[in-house]
């Protein structure tokens, strides 16, 4: 996903990322496509994702490599001094500082807001967690799976019609959370450079996910005092899935009233257009589960290739269902270059995700995931500490400071 000249959104911007796993690497992958230089600092084991599923060589697992690419890496030992004074150094020369510790916990390493404002005036101070610090739970550790639980998303499943409740299959809790500190970081770098002030923005996962949970499902409870229900009814219809046809599934939303107009005479039901059910969008919304059933038995009598080119031909929204495997291969995602394959320096050919902003004049062409410690060196350096000093702490096992 590449735009026409070199330059990128953000190049002169750096980030010290001390974040692991997932929201908050996601993050700075998407600032360092857009030209950040992002320092991720690691532990002497490295992020917790470098060991997970099958990799070529140790400490390169495919979700590190498609959540880190394009940054630096220098490993610490924080429990040394050396190190955490090293890291107090990249903290002043940076712009951001990032990071997923508890507030308490944070307090206690010494990565409070407040400390590193002292160290840098200007710094964006960006921290994620589970829940916000004014509530009950503000001290509880968080993974993704608690907090879809706790946000209602297992529970809207079963009443949507799944026989138990069940988790989202993508960490979206996680990756919503980390799109919007991509967001927000740009907003206090904004704010930095025009009041000259240190900014500091939260982003707790509950507050992050619950608000998503209840813009679709307020609903009728908006109104404070009338007595509607909460839940947006053609969302929880048991009946809102994939429509099966003849030899497969469909994805098609015949939605709103001029769709209606040209689908039913087209199949020769002009008659329904006269029932209330589904005289307007308010009331095919109310009565989603009749017009659900209705949709089913009419899309079962045709092959899916015929109800593609069909609602297709009337301008009426259809797609596919993708599995993952024909999802890489859709023509959408190979004409628009989304999966990117190139060789990695150590993991051979290997296949990536492409940035998918597109930009009038700026290029988001992407970087490769690091290997341990591959920048360590270089970044500490930068920082004045000297080769006989960085030497002395890699002998003592307080760095990993591989070979480039």
């Amino acid at each position: 996903m590449t735009g026409n000249s070199a330059g990128k959104p953000l190049d002169g911007v750096r980030i010290v990322d001390l974040s692991t796993v997932l929201m908050g690497p996601l993050c700075t992958q998407i600032l360092a496509d857009s030209g950040a230089e992002v320092i991720k600092v690691e532990p002497i084991i490295g992020d917790t994702t470098r060991h997970i599923g099958p990799s070529v060589t140790p400490g390169m697992g495919p979700l590190f490599m498609n959540l880190n690419r394009g940054k630096k890496t220098v490993s610490l030992d924080l429990s040394d001094a050396r190190c955490r004074d090293a890291l107090d150094r990249l903290i002043a020369g940076a712009d951001v500082l990032i990071h997923n510790l508890r507030p308490k916990v944070a307090q206690r390493r010494g990565l409070d807001f407040e400390r590193m404002k002292a160290i840098n005036p200007a710094l964006v101070y960006c921290n994620l967690y589970g829940y916000g610090q004014n509530g009950p739970y503000k001290d509880r550790p968080a993974y993704d799976d608690l907090i879809q639980g706790a946000c209602g998303l297992p529970a809207l499943f079963a009443r949507a019609g799944a026989s138990k409740p069940r988790f989202v299959p993508v960490n979206v809790a996680d990756r919503i959370v980390g799109l919007y500190a991509a967001i927000a970081i740009p907003i206090g770098l904004h704010a930095a450079r025009r009041s000259g002030t240190a900014q500091k923005v939260e982003l707790p996962m509950f507050e992050v996910l619950a608000s998503l949970v209840l813009g679709d499902h307020l609903y009728g409870a908006t109104a404070v005092g009338q007595g509607s229900a909460l839940g947006y009814p053609r969302l929880l219809s048991p009946d809102r899935r994939p429509f099966a046809t003849r030899d497969g599934y469909i994805c098609v939303a015949v939605y709103n009233d001029n769709h209606w107009r040209r689908f039913l005479p087209a199949i020769g039901r002009e008659d329904i257009l006269d029932d209330p059910r589904f005289a307007s969008l308010n009331s095919r919304v109310e009565h989603i589960d009749t017009v659900s059933a209705f949709l089913s038995g009419i899309l079962i009598e045709e092959p899916t290739a015929h109800w593609m080119e069909f609602f297709d031909r009337l301008d009426i929204p259809v797609s596919p269902m993708n599995t993952i495997e024909s999802l890489l291969a859709d023509p959408q995602t190979l004409a628009s270059g989304l999966v990117v394959e190139r060789d990695h320096p150590t993991e051979g050919r290997t296949r990536a995700v492409a940035n998918p902003m597109v930009w009038n004049d700026a290029s988001l062409s992407i970087g490769e995931a690091p290997k341990l410690g591959q920048h360590t060196r270089e970044i500490l350096n930068g920082a004045g500490l000297s080769d006989g000093e960085i030497d002395a702490m890699a002998r003592d096992g307080i760095i990993v400071a591989a070979e480039a």
